[in-house]
């Protein structure tokens, strides 16, 4: 989950589990905002390669995610940064950050790049492409149950 909202003055931030926000500055510097919860997990918290312990989830010492209890909003990365500093920021789900995390197709950087000259769309549409890909080539599909995630991209020039 992300939340960005922004004044004359500010933009505050919320983020919570496996979301990203991605900040570019005045001057094309990315700064991605990210809760690292579910990244700093024991490889033991994995029942297998494609299941978290559901019993780390909305937990200290493990992830939060206000899918299963709405209330632990509270526990969401949160910031505020100068408004002037801010020319652009996108708000992307797992899904869409996968073009980053899961295939290395690109950094922050070159992902928010991608998004300010294409649009959402065609990130999620590069995203659907490698999994298509992955999953015609037999193989387990980046360690996961499921072939696709969510998939959604904001984009906002400030």
């Amino acid at each position: 989950m992300v939340v960005a909202r922004w004044s004359a003055e500010s933009v505050e931030y919320l983020v919570l589990s496996d979301s990203v926000l991605l900040l570019e500055s005045p001057g094309g510097t990315v700064t991605p905002v990210v809760d690292d919860r579910l990244a700093r997990l024991p490889r033991s918290a994995l029942v297998s390669d494609a299941v978290i312990d559901a019993t780390l989830r909305n937990r200290e010492g493990g992830f939060f995610t206000a899918a299963a209890d709405p209330s632990v909003a509270a526990r969401a990365v949160t910031g505020a940064v100068p408004r002037a500093g801010v020319r652009a920021l996108a708000a992307l789900t797992d899904g869409a950050g996968r073009w980053v995390e899961r295939f290395g197709e690109g950094d922050w950087a070159d992902c928010l790049r991608l998004i300010a000259k294409e649009g959402g769309r065609a990130l999620v549409d590069r995203v659907r492409e490698l999994e298509r890909a992955d999953a015609a080539g037999g193989r387990p599909v980046l360690g996961r149950s499921k072939t696709h995630d969510d998939a959604t991209v904001v984009y906002a020039e400030l």
